[in-house]
């Protein structure tokens, strides 16, 4: 019987979407999904974009890449999607047409498939705060070598998280698994996520995780 995975998120729907938005989710959503990506490119992926301001970034500064953003919120998606799209014809703008989007449990698809990413990118998952949430916290040992799995031979895994209790049981549970850690001063654009900054702490920390041992100087 396939293990039955724990829910690592909240809500798939929040409040009702604008006719616009709607018809963005049924016409442009199918035409850019990641079911047929191949190991040909460089592909990024994002986990839990958010209202994918992150994943607009990665789009433009990496042109020649493939963006793959994972989102199971589906108020998310529509708000990518309507970013992305010019509101005159609703067809996707220039320079996010390197944009393809997930709008499911990430793991679903790194379950069935075996590409493989150059960056992998994690910024303020839900930190399940309550010890009773424990268990959902999505950066587990097992959630993290599945990353691994799916990370190139010189990829990265980039976390960060305002949440620092969060962070220092991430970097515990990566003790668990064979990816080595950097803990460098990262700088990146605030999303509205970052903006709530729900933990009150100073600014985010980040851990950068690779399969070989990395360059100190990252």
């Amino acid at each position: 019987m396939e293990k039955q995975e724990i829910r690592t998120f909240g809500r798939r729907h929040g409040k009702k979407l604008s006719s616009r938005k709607q018809s963005l989710l049924a016409n442009i959503l199918p035409a850019i999904s990641p079911k047929n990506a191949k190991n040909t490119g460089d592909l990024i992926l994002e986990i839990g974009f958010g209202n994918g301001e992150h994943v607009r970034e990665l789009a433009i500064r990496n042109p020649a890449s493939i963006i793959i953003g994972a989102e199971p919120f589906m108020n998310g998606v529509a708000a990518l999607l309507s970013a992305i799209t010019s509101e005159s014809d609703n067809q996707i703008i220039p320079e996010y047409k390197n944009i393809q989007i997930w709008p499911d449990d990430v793991r679903k698809l790194l379950h069935d498939s075996d590409i493989k990413f150059s960056e992998i990118w994690v910024l303020h998952p839900d930190p399940w705060p309550k010890a009773r949430h424990e268990k959902r916290r999505l950066l587990n040992s097992d959630f993290l070598n599945l990353l691994g799995e799916h990370l190139t031979q010189n990829g990265q895994i980039i976390i960060g998280t305002d949440h620092w209790e969060y962070f220092d049981w991430i970097a515990e549970q990566n003790k668990k698994t064979a990816l080595y850690a950097l803990f460098p001063p990262l700088s990146t654009i605030h999303t509205r996520y970052q903006e709530k900054n729900m933990a009150g702490t100073i600014e985010p920390k980040y851990m950068i995780l690779t399969k070989s041992i990395p360059n100190p100087e990252i």
